[in-house]
């Protein structure tokens, strides 16, 4: 299992108690189910973060599921480690009290001097080389080593026998590398320093478990396992003059840090930096050190630099540094929703469904605050309310499903009316059969559906969505919408490639016309580059006679040497051309964006910052949500300035912050767009409503000309088109 901040992290446990038909969510790669939401969310969000190290590779900054992958296939590949080799390998990790990497090379070096029983490799036969495999090893006559092999054909079958020396084999390298061999020597032992196999290992290999003698005292076992004996370390106390004058320093290698903090004067630290990078193993002795022959790496405690540290990394990593730049202060945004806070994610999904699929409902749109206000309403019979209950369900209706057999069996006419839609909602919350729902029903059919708490009014809404999702209506929607994405987005390609095309054939060209005019191309480099760029937006037109102009006047320049008055008017042509065409090739790829952007299938979040918190736009409102991570509370901006300022606060050496704010910049002009859009929209209905307060009482207008009681006069205009 992967381990957390490598220390092994344990699974939790199903419920003892849990019902057959019992609602749970369950995280799919670890299988554990969880009773509350909540839960569950903060366990995912644990798992995607990138603080997992794979168990077999060490390999770390992965997800959990990343790292369980990682784990299947580094298991694999260790499953595949050469039989022969086992033994002699498991013999020379067992008690074993070196670093891994010098661990590794030991043992590559023994496998590669020494040959084992079962090993294949290329022996000298007749003159020749042929494959062969070792059968027995025979004691070493006069220093070298003789063996008894099998030669082997092409279909690896014993052709013959003999015995061979061993300048006979020609040697080759091992069949696995280092890392496949660090990843078996992790899985095959259970502790490091002394490196211990697992006990079925050593008893199916045969490995002694005999405690070495130098090994005796130093460590000890518990309930059958070596652990070892660790000795308290005494420190002394620096003199009280000499505070402050000694760099901490550590020393990491690859099986931890080594801190020395009481060393006098700091020689060592000098000496160990000039050390090169092949160097690991230490002693410290009064105020020098010995260094021997392996690999070590040397970190100051008081160096903040981070020149090792390769970006982007997990934001919570992140620290200040000196080359940073000044990041604004993030926004805080506004939270002043009418609806109840942890109801403001499903009025979301609700709106955002029926303004997507609004052209399918048969449902004219409706702004995000006028859905808000209305949902919050006392009215039973507010016509946004019904013709939003009434295009779901009708909907559910015409998908001829589970809803449709309700509605026939109970004889309910087709046509959904004023007065008759409660009684088609009541149907649908007695088939979906939800306790919590279910008890509001005697209330609707009393006519007082306007007295239900808006966050029930929103789950009922909720559950008419999810049902709509899952018809074939809204599927085949989805379909048909995914097609035409996918045309355009073929034709956007096919056109980028055809634009390539022509302006590396019109450069080609215009070179040639250059090259045959050495003054022009001298005397104004820059045009045949202004034009080539020119020809990849439209290479139709120099191919229909600007290039044979633009070849014309270059002639005449060459023929009557007024080059001066020539190449004025060429480069006015070039540039007028080059407007032309760029202007051309802007709005035919803004048109298809805009295609592209109308066949929404769904609405993805732009990305999270350090703390997890979603940001979200949504075409029809000018505003960036804010989700917080737990989903419970949710905020906006909505001002260009906020918009500024939150992308002047991610740092993008992070990889969430940095994520986010490439969406950011991407959209950046469009979101700029429809945020200066609502802030003139928002000024204009703050001024009408001011002059409204304004009037005497005698001539005021009607409450239906103010700008905030808006929703109350909504029609669905496209209720007509259902007749």
């Amino acid at each position: 299992m992967p381990l957390l901040k490598r220390k092994p992290f344990s699974l939790l446990e199903p419920p003892s108690d849990l019902q057959p038909r019992e609602l749970v969510f369950q995280i799919r790669f670890t299988k554990e189910i969880f009773r509350d939401y909540q839960e569950y969310l903060k366990r995912i969000n644990l798992y995607r973060q990138r603080i997992w190290t794979c168990k077999v590779t060490g390999k770390s900054n992965f997800t959990y599921e990343e790292a369980l992958v990682s784990e299947q296939r580094a298991s694999e590949k260790v499953q595949q480690f050469p039989e022969e080799f086992i033994v002699p390998t498991l013999r020379t990790i067992q008690y074993s009290m070196l670093p891994l990497s010098d661990l590794v090379r030991k043992i590559k070096a023994e496998l590669q001097e020494s040959l084992v029983e079962g090993a294949k490799l290329q022996g000298k036969k007749d003159g020749c080389v042929h494959s062969c495999k070792i059968i027995k090893v025979f004691d070493e006559e006069a220093g070298k080593g003789r063996y008894e092999v099998a030669w082997l054909d092409n279909d690896d079958k014993i052709s013959g026998t003999a015995v061979v020396g061993e300048e006979d084999f020609v040697r080759k390298k091992l069949p696995f590398g280092r890392e496949v061999l660090k990843s078996y020597i992790r899985e095959s032992t259970y502790r490091s320093l002394p490196w211990v196999i697992h006990n079925n290992l050593a008893s199916k290999y045969g490995i002694p478990t005999d405690t070495p003698e130098e090994l005796k005292g130093k460590i000890s076992f518990l309930n059958g396992c070596v652990i070892k004996n660790k000795k308290r370390k005494t420190s002394k106390e620096p003199q009280e003059g000499n505070a402050g004058k000694h760099k901490k320093s550590k020393i990491q290698t690859e099986n931890g840090l080594l801190r020395d903090n009481d060393l006098e004067n700091g020689r060592w630290v000098h000496l160990v930096k000039t050390l090169h990078a092949s160097l690991a193993f230490f002693t410290i002795h009064a105020e020098y050190i010995i260094v021997y022959k392996l690999t070590i790496s040397i970190v100051i405690a008081e160096n903040t630099g981070d020149e090792s540290i390769k970006y982007p990394i997990d934001d919570q990593l992140v620290e200040p540094g000196a080359d940073d730049p000044i990041f604004t202060d993030r926004p805080t945004p506004s939270r002043d929703f009418t609806i109840q806070m942890d109801s403001v994610g499903d009025l979301l999904l609700v709106w955002d469904f029926c303004s997507s699929f609004s052209r399918l409902l048969y449902l004219w749109p409706f702004s995000f605050e006028d859905f808000e206000k209305a949902i919050c309403h006392k009215d039973s019979n507010l016509t946004l309310v019904v013709e939003t209950h009434a295009s779901l369900l009708r909907l559910l209706m015409n998908d001829e499903g589970l809803y449709y057999i309700v509605i026939q069996r109970k004889k309910r006419k087709p046509k959904i009316t004023l007065i008759t839609w409660t009684e088609y909602l009541c149907d649908f919350l007695e088939m979906i059969d939800i306790s919590e729902l279910s008890t509001h029903i005697p209330t609707i059919k009393r006519g007082h559906y306007g007295l239900l708490e808006p966050p029930i009014k929103l789950r009922i809404l909720k559950e008419l969505v999810d049902q709509a999702i899952a018809t074939d209506l809204v599927r085949a929607k989805i379909d048909e919408r995914l097609e035409e994405r996918q045309t355009l987005a073929a034709s956007k390609r096919g056109e980028a490639l055809e634009e390539g095309k022509k302006k590396r054939e019109a450069k080609e060209r215009l070179k040639a016309v250059s090259e045959a005019n050495g003054i022009v191309l001298e005397q104004n480099s820059g045009t045949v580059e202004e034009v080539s760029c020119v020809a990849g937006s439209n290479g139709a037109g120099l191919e229909n006679g600007h290039v044979a102009e633009l070849s014309s006047e270059q002639k005449d320049v060459s023929q009557n040497g007024e080059s001066g008055h020539k190449n004025s008017g060429l480069r006015e042509k070039t540039k007028k051309l080059l407007e032309d065409l760029e202007k051309s090739k802007d709005e035919r790829k803004d048109f298809l964006e805009k295609e592209m952007e109308k066949r929404v299938i769904r609405t993805n979040s732009l990305g999270k910052d350090r703390d997890y918190n979603r940001y979200w736009f949504f075409r029809r409102d000018g505003r960036v949500f804010v989700e917080s991570s737990d989903s419970k509370q949710w905020g906006y901006y909505c001002c260009k300035e906020e918009l500024d300022a939150l992308m002047g606060s991610l740092n993008p050496k992070g990889e969430r912050e940095r994520a986010l704010k490439k969406q950011l910049d991407k959209y950046y002009s469009r979101i700029s767009k429809e945020l200066q859009k609502r802030s003139k929209d928002i000024a204009r209905r703050t001024a009408i409503e001011d002059a409204i307060l304004r009037r005497s009482t005698r001539v005021r207008a009607p409450p239906k000309d103010n700008p905030s009681l808006a929703f109350l006069q909504y029609s669905n205009k496209w209720k007509v088109l259902m007749g």
